[in-house]
């Protein structure tokens, strides 16, 4: 079907930056993808039926956000509020919830959650709630990172991925993790604190501050374990743990080892 051409729609130069940076942004929302496209392709001149078909919209749709962009410019791609009862606290009530988010939690409790924060403020559950989700807070998520920089990390990565894919014959293959949540740890950099828009984040590696170390191995076929506790948690340590298990499975002519 032929595509009637539409008039050009007129775009502020100093717009065409940011909506270019929303089509790209991956954070941003697909509805505002969507308008900030229909007002590019506008301004190129495209026909309205012809952005409606290549954006999977109704041609009403394009023309709702021509018309706005044309009215007020790039405030025009936002909602507009909505009818309905107005908001139950003041700006003032939010701020506080907000603020005392951003705080460390009280002692003993690893982060705020919503009863909690409800109970110190003297507010409703869902008060709490709704202004962490016009906030983006997510007081209950973290996020780790860590940058290696081992030279040899993708030679150790292919010999622990060849050794699970094709172990060496009647060998005995160990998975060994540290359960770090018993441990008495800290990290081995500053945690980056939680803020609008960002979950906490700290780094995935720590330092010990002093523990019983509780050396366990799990047989999956049979569910037996065979464990060990010690002061310390040295290479000389865990090197006789092995042997604890090299004894306890005799019958191996060889034990391979992979830790995750």
């Amino acid at each position: 079907m032929p595509f009637h051409p539409a008039p050009a729609l007129v775009v502020n130069e100093a717009d065409r930056p940011v909506l270019n940076a929303i089509v790209r942004a991956p954070t941003s929302e697909q509805r505002a993808v969507i308008r900030a496209r229909i007002v590019l392709a506008s301004a190129d001149g495209t026909a309205i039926a012809r952005i409606a078909a290549d954006l999977g919209v109704a041609i009403m749709t394009v023309k709702l956000w021509r018309r706005r962009y044309a009215e007020s410019g790039l405030a025009g791609l936002a909602d507009e509020r909505r009818s309905g009862r107005p908001p139950t606290y003041s700006r003032a009530e939010r701020d506080r919830v907000i603020a005392l988010t951003l705080e460390p939690p009280p002692e003993g409790v690893t982060h705020w959650s919503v009863r909690g924060l409800a109970n110190r403020l003297e507010m409703s559950e869902t008060t709490v709630w709704r202004v962490w989700q016009s906030a983006n807070l997510k007081p209950h998520r973290t996020e780790t990172f860590k940058f290696s920089t081992d030279p040899d990390l993708e030679a150790k990565m292919r010999d622990v991925v060849g050794l699970y894919l094709a172990p060496p014959e009647r060998a005995i293959v160990l998975s060994l993790d540290e359960k770090t949540q018993i441990q008495a740890l800290d990290r081995t950099a500053p945690m980056l604190p939680l803020k609008p828009g960002q979950v906490e984040r700290h780094t995935h590696d720590y330092k010990r501050n002093g523990t019983t170390c509780l050396f366990a191995a799990l047989e999956v076929a049979t569910g037996v374990v065979t464990a060990q506790t010690r002061a310390r948690h040295t290479a000389a340590d865990f090197l006789a743990f092995l042997r604890e298990i090299e004894h306890a499975y005799p019958e191996g002519e060889h034990m391979s080892c992979s830790t995750t």
